[in-house]
C-alpha cells in the first residue's frame, strides 16, 4: 500500500479548464494531471509539458519491417530459392520496394497502436484507473498527487485554489482502490 490519494477538481467547460491550468501553474502547484474527455489543442503547452516520444518508437518500428523486409526477400531471392530471370540480378532493389514500403507501415503501425495502448493502460487484461465516469463523456478533471506526509494545509490549499478557478465539484480519491 502505497498511501499515495488524488485530489481532483471537476470543471464543465475547457474554457475554464484552460485558464485554471494556467492559474494553477502561476500559482506553482505542481498539477499531476488533466484528463478531458476529447482532445484540448494547447492544453500540453500550458501544462508545460515536452513532445511525446511516440514518432520516435514509429521510427523503430518502421525501420524493423523494412530491415525484415530486405532481409527476407535477400534471403529468399538469392540463397533459399535463386532464380535466374533473363540474366537478371539477384540483388533487385526497385522491384523489391512495393513489399518493403508495406512492412515498413504495418510494423510502424501495429508498433505504435500496440505501445500507445500499452501506456495508457488500455491493452487486453489492463484495468484502466477512472477516477469519475463523467471524465469519460462531458466532464474534466484537474489531478494533484498527495502522499501520507502531505499535510492538511497543503490539501485545503489545493482545494481552494480549485474552487477559485472553476472548478464545480472537488474530490479526494485513494489510488490504490482505483
Amino acid at each position: 500500500m502505497t498511501g499515495k490519494k488524488i485530489v481532483f477538481g471537476l470543471f464543465e467547460d475547457e474554457e475554464i479548464l484552460m485558464k485554471a491550468v494556467k492559474n494553477v501553474r502561476n500559482e506553482g502547484l505542481k498539477i499531476t494531471d488533466v484528463l478531458t474527455p476529447f482532445p484540448v489543442h494547447g492544453l500540453d503547452e500550458i501544462m508545460g509539458l515536452r513532445q511525446t516520444k511516440l514518432h520516435s518508437a514509429g521510427f523503430v518500428f518502421g525501420m524493423t519491417g523494412t530491415l525484415t523486409a530486405l532481409t527476407f526477400i535477400l534471403w529468399v531471392s538469392t540463397a533459399n530459392y535463386p532464380i535466374n530471370y533473363a540474366g537478371k540480378p539477384y540483388l533487385s532493389l526497385p522491384s523489391w520496394i512495393p513489399i518493403t514500403f508495406e512492412l515498413t507501415v504495418l510494423f510502424a503501425a501495429i508498433g505504435m497502436t500496440l505501445t500507445y495502448l500499452y501506456l495508457n493502460r488500455l491493452a487486453p487484461g489492463m484495468k484502466p484507473k477512472i477516477l469519475d465516469e463523467r471524465i469519460t463523456s462531458h466532464m474534466f478533471a484537474m489531478t494533484f498527487e498527495i502522499n501520507a506526509e502531505t499535510s492538511e494545509n497543503k490539501k485545503e490549499e489545493i482545494r481552494n485554489v480549485l474552487k477559485a478557478n472553476g472548478a464545480v465539484e472537488i474530490h479526494e480519491k485513494d489510488w490504490d482502490t482505483l
